[in-house]
């Protein structure tokens, strides 16, 4: 079998996966399916460990779903003279863009307005210029397009939506841009290619202790409700604003004190602002970013603390009208609630406090053994997740002997071997398959080489290559190929996560939900029932979704959401 072949997560593999982990005595269980969690299930895997990732919902279902899509260096922090944080983001940025996953990143243009003509430029100029330098210096090749300085005439002709009014022209600069959700599912196929047992709704209970050490973790399956142990020799918890969950598990004091802090981001059409490039911007808090997304605009972020339920944290009136009223000031034609097609808020794991056990790794991540056997790590951002993941299982490894150290900056994640020679010959393969150009790019972006598999699908049912109603830029054949080989589950896992149709279409996928329910269910075997529950728990979750957004505050926004139950609490 093809190392593709074994990275498809379908139905059948999930039943092998199951019988294995209960079978079999693990190296390493891996607790969360985010962006950190899928990393060191690979990085573990890749070294030749057996591991288990289990997550309670769907990979990327929380935080790793719902950030800014970037993959940065963090040009703020320079500000703080965070040169080696900065610097380790931006060799990742580099090796993930050139190297790992060139399918998936992409360069972005931003500009950084000067609102006045000789000390911002000079400051801001050279900050950018270390920047691009920090890239540049022992990376494994920048791959992004060097600054330049435009004056106020070019910044008209580049972004015409901007105020000229105090604009003495602008620094434009280059990052990488990412479909997060679509990453984190691809490190988790890459990570089965090695022989991980890769367990979406698979909820961990409890901890499995022999006296002073964890020996594994009693999970349930949300799918069908039954409870059974997983036995390992150790076991990593990478699961964000949940660490202080696990702790709990075995100790009233926590390895690691993690807060949430909610961001909220909003999608406008791209007809909306008339521009082409991005914007970063101050506010009076942090920065805020307008973020072109193929037909979209993405404009955030709120920086605020969330001490309420984490699983589907909500967006308020007040988070909207912040967003709005910042982009606004800058804008020559104000965004109106109208404008907004979609929004999604998602919470940032950030480390309040550590305590005399933890291993403090980098000022943005941290890692701790609290109980002999499990190891905690949180913090950290996106774009470094592959340091935090080597790190973690590093300590891991400690207890598990000889291990051989990581070799995730040589692993290709899956789609990114072939994707520049099928990019090359886009048009030779629209032309055998019968389909255009423009359709071939676009599964090329989303899959990589493997689109020749969303092809194949087409090819073998015709009917699959009409487009999804709703949303014209997907196509059917993605759904059936979400069920057979991505391990989608739920309606939800494809509007939300496999494609992005949630957030992208003004009725966020409620025009499509019946589309994909049918072809759902005939890949899953859904009865009639089946598909009737389903769709109705994604009517409902839109619409909780839509009447949180409306609320005054974070109390009310909550509990507006909390309104629609998760398919997979009321699933069994």
């Amino acid at each position: 079998m093809t190392r593709n072949a074994a990275s498809r997560l379908g139905p059948a593999r999930r039943d092998e996966d199951v019988r294995a982990v209960r079978r079999d005595k693990l190296d390493v269980v891996v607790i969360g399916g985010g962006v950190t969690g899928a990393g060191a299930a690979l990085d573990a895997a890749s070294r030749g460990l057996s591991v288990a990732l289990v997550e309670a919902r769907d990979l990327a279902a929380g935080t790793s779903s719902r950030s800014s899509k970037l993959i940065h260096g963090g040009l703020r922090y320079l500000e703080q003279f965070e040169f080696g944080l900065v610097h380790e983001a931006l060799t990742e940025r580099g090796l993930l863009y050139t190297r790992l996953a060139p399918h998936l990143v992409r360069p972005v243009p931003f500009l950084v307005p000067l609102e006045a003509p000789v000390w911002q430029r000079a400051y801001y100029g050279a900050g950018v210029a270390l920047y691009d330098t920090l890239a540049t210096a022992f990376g494994h090749g920048r791959g992004m397009p060097w600054h330049r300085h435009l004056s106020k005439r070019a910044v008209r002709r580049l972004f015409p939506s901007l105020k000229q009014d105090g604009m003495h022209g602008a620094i434009r600069y280059f990052d990488g841009q990412v479909d997060d959700a679509r990453f984190v599912l691809s490190l988790a196929r890459t990570a089965a290619g090695y022989g991980a047992h890769v367990l979406t709704s698979t909820r961990v209970v409890d901890l499995i202790r022999d006296a002073r050490e964890v020996v594994g973790v009693r999970v349930k399956d949300m799918e069908s409700g039954e409870e059974y142990e997983i036995h390992a020799r150790t076991v990593i918890a990478a699961t964000g604003v949940w660490s202080d969950d696990v702790s709990q598990m075995f100790t009233d004091r926590p390895g690691l004190r993690v807060r949430a802090s909610k961001g909220i981001h909003l999608l406008v059409p791209r007809s909306a602002i008339n521009g082409d490039a991005g914007l970063i911007l101050r506010t009076e808090k942090s920065v805020l970013f307008v973020i072109p997304w193929g037909g979209h605009w993405i404009i955030g972020t709120t920086d605020t603390d969330w001490t309420l339920d984490r699983a589907h944290p909500a967006a308020s009136a007040a988070d909207i009208e912040y967003l709005l009223d910042h982009v606004n000031a800058v804008l020559d034609r104000p965004l109106r609630p109208s404008d907004i097609e979609g929004v999604y808020a998602g919470l940032r794991p950030l480390l309040s406090g550590e305590d005399d056990q933890t291993s403090k790794l980098s000022r943005e991540h941290a890692v701790v053994e609290p109980m002999l056997g499990l190891m905690l790590v949180a913090g950290g951002k996106f774009t470094t997740y592959r340091v935090m993941a080597s790190d973690v299982v590093d300590l891991a490894s400690k207890r598990l002997g000889e291990v051989r150290p990581s070799r995730t900056q040589d692993v290709l994640l899956a789609g990114a071997d072939g994707f520049h020679a099928a990019w090359a010959d886009r048009s030779g393969i629209a032309r055998r398959h019968g389909t255009t150009v423009g359709v071939v790019e676009h599964l090329l972006e989303r899959y990589g080489s493997l689109a020749l598999e969303v092809l194949a699908l087409i090819e073998e049912r015709p009917d699959l290559g009409a487009q999804l109603i709703g949303a014209p830029e997907y196509l059917a054949a993605e759904v059936v190929y979400a069920a057979r080989a991505e391990a989608a589950l739920h309606i939800d896992d494809v509007l939300a996560r496999r494609t992005r149709i949630s957030i992208e279409t003004p009725h966020r996928g409620t025009e499509t939900v019946e589309q994909v329910a049918a072809l759902m269910g005939g890949e899953l075997g859904w009865d009639d029932a089946t598909r009737q529950r389903e769709i109705g728990h994604y009517l409902a979750r839109v619409a909780a979704e839509r009447d949180s957004q409306t609320q005054p505050d974070d109390t009310t926004a909550d509990a507006a959401r909390l309104g629609a139950l998760d398919v997979r609490i009321a699933h069994p």
